[in-house]
């Protein structure tokens, strides 16, 4: 299939979507932009902070995006192209989108709270405890799957030959005879300078006031700059190191105001992600007006179930953000819902308009990695033989970007992979902070409902943000990413779909129309069920990993638990109220 056909009916179906389903949702919603924010509200200057549109769409979309719609389709595409592509489009059309919008509409009608508090408010004191107990563990797994794939692929380096480049062109290292261009050296400087100065360009947006055409230059400028010394000045770190050096730094990031290196970090990153969508939709025109089409096999469903597992789930929880992800609605209610400064147009052009991008990136990749590399390579480097080999499909995507990008403009496949790894690491990066900001505060929640009187140690920042790292350091360093994506991608589909049937809930409740949010999530919930039931008995307990399996086997009680919450909640109140 014609590459620039893909990209263009993958935009008209999702601009359909944000043009006329998005609407439909804020009418029953009863959205209206006169209506107080719990940023305007409250504002406090530390989580409550009324933000500009621009400003919190990057900080939103940097957040969700992280590296799940790039690593996600990159995986999957062992599938073939046709399953993954209908995947991404249907599934963010129907159930991603919404899950996002309604999740953030009803944590800002409830001040800011998070879907576990409008847990407990729709279920009692029970459904909160469960949730937030799921809740925790899911971010536990975003950690350290994000954990694991950022020091691999900041730590990775792949065979000159496949370049076109000397050695006097760009720094390597010799290994066994063979000479490799250290990639994940480049962008280890670069991802270093641009956390370096985010405080700068905080300090400019948020005190200084300046004017945000000014400061995006001027991250636009960082951006440049970073990757151009990290060309002349690879910073080359043991994987062990870089997991510790990422640890420090989150823990770090957890606690200080989000102006200071939360917001400007990711304000700064969405440029390179911006940039990186704008360059595979350019190369896609280019590679489509000269007929080019798409090198992966439409469907390699064979291929597939050997080495992920059957297409179905399989494939629905290992492309999370590209189609729906319950790491969204952690976002939405924990930070993005403290900064919307105005209900309308804003919920709706940052939680809808942010899933359709996403989408549209999910599709963007799809494309990149089935066009700019040869498939046996992209199925060699996700899927290793060799054991001592690992898997790196942050490495697979840049990769096919340099790829796209060579045939298209003649970049030199270098300098596209290397601004393929910088795609991903920042928002990866980006996501690790996110998700322990968010872990810190579903903690605290947690140690108010168990303690009447909070013990000091529990009521601090610094011990909840240590606990968080500290597991998710554990975790990362024991495990795979091949065994922690399998846990990661059924407990965040899982989050969704039970987020979707929360807000169903809390929708019936206030007497509005709910199937619209119910059906997706009841689909998704029976989906990523199976799927750990599958994991479970087809790799943990055959590889004797009693660790992750332990967390599979809790993630199915916890849910159960919530979902017996839910039918008893639903049959108490009846199902009069339609769709």
């Amino acid at each position: 299939m014609n590459v620039l056909a893909i990209l263009v009916v993958s935009a008209a179906i999702l601009y359909l979507g944000y043009r006329f389903y998005a609407p439909y949702i804020e009418k029953l919603f009863d959205v209206d932009a006169s209506r107080m924010t719990p940023a305007v509200e409250i504002n406090d200057g530390v989580d409550y902070v009324p933000t500009r549109r621009f400003v919190i769409f990057g900080h939103h979309f940097a957040s969700i995006a992280g590296g799940g719609p790039i690593i996600g389709p990159t995986v999957a595409l062992i599938f073939g192209f046709l399953p993954v592509w209908l995947w991404i489009i249907i599934g963010t059309l129907f159930i991603g989108a919404v899950h996002d919008f309604s999740a953030l509409l009803a944590s800002m009608r409830e001040k800011g709270r998070s879907i576990a508090e409008i847990a407990e408010k729709t279920f009692g004191r029970t459904g909160f405890l469960l949730f937030i107990g799921f809740t925790v563990i899911m971010l536990l797994m975003v950690t350290s799957v994000f954990l694991t794939l950022t020091t691999t692929a900041l730590s990775s380096k792949y065979p000159l030959e496949h370049f076109g480049v000397s050695a006097t062109q760009i720094r390597t290292v010799v290994e066994n005879g063979v000479t490799y261009a250290v990639v994940g050296g480049i962008a280890s400087t670069s991802v270093i300078i641009i956390t370096c100065l985010a405080p700068l360009i905080g300090f400019l947006l948020y005190k200084k006031k300046l004017n945000s055409l000014v400061v995006s230059a001027l991250a636009i400028m960082i951006c440049a700059v970073s990757i151009e010394i990290g060309l002349i000045y690879p910073i080359k770190i043991d994987t062990t190191i870089w997991m510790i050096i990422l640890s420090i730094y989150t823990l770090i990031a957890a606690g200080v105001p989000v102006w200071l290196i939360l917001q400007p970090r990711d304000f700064t990153n969405s440029f390179l992600l911006y940039g990186g969508i704008g360059g595979m939709i350019a190369a896609s025109f280019v590679l489509g007006l000269r007929g080019e089409t798409i090198n992966a096999p439409l469907t390699n469903i064979t291929s597939g179930n050997l080495h992920l597992g059957y297409i179905w789930p399989i494939l629905f929880i290992t492309i999370a953000c590209g189609a729906i992800s319950g790491f969204h609605a952690l976002v939405a209610g924990g930070t993005t819902a403290k900064q919307i400064s105005k209900e309308s147009p804003d919920a709706k052009v940052v939680a809808y308009g942010g899933m359709a991008l996403e989408a549209l990136l999910a599709v963007g990749v799809v494309i990149a990695v089935g066009y700019g590399l040869q498939f046996d390579r992209l199925e060699s480097i996700v899927f290793p033989t060799d054991p001592a080999v690992k898997s790196n499909p942050i490495l697979a995507f840049a990769l096919g970007m340099g790829g796209m990008l060579n045939s298209s403009f003649g970049l030199p496949i270098i300098y596209g992979a290397v601004f393929g790894i910088l795609m991903v690491e920042g928002f990866v990066v980006t996501t690790l902070d996110t998700a322990v900001r968010l872990n810190r505060y579903l903690l605290e929640e947690l140690w108010r409902m168990l303690f009447r009187n909070v013990p000091k140690l529990l009521g601090t920042y610094i011990f909840n943000s240590f606990l968080c790292v500290a597991l998710m350091f554990i975790l990362a360093y024991f495990n795979a990413f091949k065994q922690l994506w399998a846990l990661f991608g059924s407990a965040n589909q899982l989050l969704a779909a039970l987020t979707l049937i929360t807000v169903s809930m809390w929708l019936l409740k206030k007497g509005k129309k709910h199937l619209f949010v119910l059906i997706p999530g009841i689909f998704m919930f029976v989906t990523t069920i199976a799927s750990l039931i599958v994991i479970l008995a087809r790799e943990y307990i055959p590889q004797g990993n009693y660790m992750l399996a332990t967390g599979d086997i809790l993630l199915i009680i916890l849910s159960l638990g919530v979902a017996i919450l839910v039918v008893k909640s639903y049959k108490g109140r009846g199902a009069g109220v339609g769709i």
